[in-house]
């Protein structure tokens, strides 16, 4: 298992905006992403566990895939091809505490929107009603609520579907 270290300085010496490299996930890269996103939010507040992040994240079904600065790894991106209607859909986006914020979680999303735009006319998330932040940042990206499901992880929160047109 991996331990996170978000005060590790070499973690920060990437540029905002700095070209990340993005591969696909492997063994090792898959228990990061599982411990990243375990130890984020909004995954911390929705109660979900190191065990659920590692089950998804080992699922052939989805895509995971790893972005590196300068060779370190900083964030990761959980797809699945067809998962809401037949379209697909971005299960999970984390980026290590350092990076958050200076343009690397729009790389991500970029490389994602990309990877399905010849195949697919939209492609899907979900939203928490409380993560504000993420939610603003998929608006000006161009996804807008879809739809809404009610206390569905946690009582008293929404889980907000979002689409975007990708052609």
């Amino acid at each position: 298992m991996y331990t996170l270290r978000s005060s590790d300085p070499t973690l920060l010496s990437c540029r905002a905006m700095q070209p990340i490299q993005i591969d696909r996930a492997g063994e090792e890269d898959r228990e990061w992403t599982a411990a990243l996103l375990a130890g984020s939010e909004p995954w911390i507040t929705l109660g979900v566990t190191i065990a659920m992040c590692r089950a998804a994240c080992c699922n052939s079904e989805y895509l995971v895939y790893v972005a590196r600065c300068e060779g370190k790894r900083c964030g990761a991106i959980v797809l699945h091809p067809r998962g809401l209607a037949g379209s697909p859909y971005i299960k999970s986006i984390a980026l290590e505490e350092g990076f958050r914020g200076r343009g690397f979680g729009a790389q991500l999303m970029d490389f994602a929107e990309e990877l399905f735009r010849s195949e697919s006319r939209n492609i899907f998330l979900c939203v928490s009603s409380f993560n504000t932040r993420a939610r603003a940042f998929y608006e000006r990206r161009g996804y807008r609520a879809v739809g809404e499901l009610a206390d569905y992880l946690i009582e008293g929160a929404s889980e907000i579907i979002m689409c975007k047109r990708l052609r």
